[in-house]
């Protein structure tokens, strides 16, 4: 249970611009959808995903490092890292049996389906997309349980398109429609509350002291 009087005093520590920064973020942060990769290879493209997700409100993401382990790419990230909430499995099986257990659909972008069409995509279910290695795609064990699969119209030669292009095609459509809908794709005010503490702590210096000062003296 977090402490709110707690919270509020530690905003105190925080200007204006900053705290209004973060209440409006917040009031756009969605899980509704969320986000998952697939053993990409390529540094920047991971970086990047989590970056796409923390400009179109996408408050978690999933990487998968089955094969490929390695740290996010802090310049191309820009700071998202700390703002998005990164999950990290070390199996697909893992990362799919999470996202059913949350009540997610699991969603393949693969351009080799006919499916379902972008446009066409129905956001009313929650629904974690799955995103493929550069060069391989999608897995046959995430295509084996997909329940359903997504592609984005493409007219010209090229059949496929870079996994962060594609993630920012689909998240921008995505989350533009679900500000136009009535669903309650928000974060919950219990999600609220938990976000407001998480990026107080990561933006005060002497947040331990300040905790302790603040428990002394009350």
């Amino acid at each position: 249970m977090i402490d709110i009087k707690l919270l509020e005093h530690l905003e105190t520590y925080l200007t204006v611009s900053r705290k209004e920064k973060f209440n409006n973020v917040l009031s756009q942060r969605t899980k509704h959808v969320t986000v998952a990769t697939e053993d990409v290879y390529q540094l920047h493209n991971t970086s990047a995903v989590i970056r796409t997700c923390d400009v179109f409100g996408i408050q978690e993401v999933q990487i998968i490092e089955e094969r490929n382990t390695k740290r996010i790419d802090r310049e191309i990230a820009m700071g998202a890292q700390k703002w998005v909430d990164v999950n990290r499995f070390h199996s697909v099986k893992d990362c799919i049996a999470d996202m059913k257990q949350k009540g997610y659909q699991i969603v393949a972008t693969t351009p080799h389906t006919n499916d379902c069409v972008l446009q066409d995509f129905d956001i009313t279910k929650k629904s974690c997309f799955f995103f493929g290695r550069e060069v391989e795609g999608l897995s046959q064990e995430v295509l084996e349980v997909a329940d359903c699969f997504l592609k984005i119209p493409m007219v010209g030669f090229t059949e496929s398109l870079n996994i962060s292009v594609s993630a920012a095609i689909i998240l921008q459509r995505i989350t533009s429609k679900l500000r136009q809908s009535n669903i309650n794709w928000q974060l919950t005010q219990e999600e609220v509350i938990e976000k407001r503490l998480d990026w107080v702590k990561k933006s005060i210096k002497s947040y331990d002291d300040i905790v302790k000062r603040f428990y002394e003296n009350n």
